[in-house]
């Protein structure tokens, strides 16, 4: 990237963000070049997963198989992400948060709530290089969405409070960026009327 580039991608912001979405939907890929362009911190949902397994003296497989148990592993990860939301959004300072549950953890507390997809092909096709096959991506998201219903009374399926909502399979990595880039950059604060309202969840 050259220097006209480089300042060209940076995002002056102090902006919230919360970035979620299925398996395979580029969130991943949006934060980091989200996290770069704004110099701002970037957590997932899955590093703090992995926070807890080491903790735990566990494998993530084995802390997966434990989640699947009781809903112990899955409301400490949320607490934890639901504290740094908390914390973050009184902050009044950029930052990212990234899981399945983000926009919903952080509530009114985000500035932006953003909801990431594909079709489920292009994000098989997506995974293709990591450790989880295609099957255990299906049984997962089909696992989650259980948990979080019992758990917590959350439709995964419910979007209508997400600010914007991308599939990623239209555009390229490239293109998504400079999507939720517009998005932060045109932002005022004196000409929003007011988000959706996020349900309660109690952990």
């Amino acid at each position: 990237m050259t220097v006209d580039e480089q300042s060209m991608s940076e995002i002056d912001t102090t902006l919230f963000v919360t970035v979620s979405g299925p398996p395979g939907c580029g969130a991943t890929t949006l934060c980091e070049r989200l996290s770069e362009a704004t110099g701002c911190p970037y957590v997932s949902g899955g590093d703090i997963f992995r926070e807890i397994a080491e903790e735990r003296d566990l494998t993530l497989t084995q802390l997966t198989a434990k989640a699947e148990e009781s809903d112990e592993i899955d409301r400490a990860l949320d607490q934890r992400l639901q504290t740094i939301a908390e914390e973050w959004g009184m902050a009044n300072k950029p930052f990212l948060l990234e899981s399945r549950l983000a926009g919903w953890l952080a509530g009114d507390r985000a500035d932006l709530r953003i909801w990431l997809d594909a079709p489920e092909e292009v994000r098989v096709r997506r995974i293709e290089d990591r450790v989880e096959t295609e099957p255990e991506m299906r049984v997962r998201e089909v696992s989650e969405a259980g948990r979080y219903q019992s758990y917590y009374e959350i439709d995964i399926g419910e979007r209508e409070f997400y600010d914007l909502t991308i599939n990623t399979a239209r555009w390229g990595k490239e293109a998504v960026f400079d999507i939720v880039r517009a998005a932060l950059e045109s932002y005022e604060p004196s000409e929003d009327d007011g988000a959706f309202e996020t349900p309660a969840i109690d952990l």
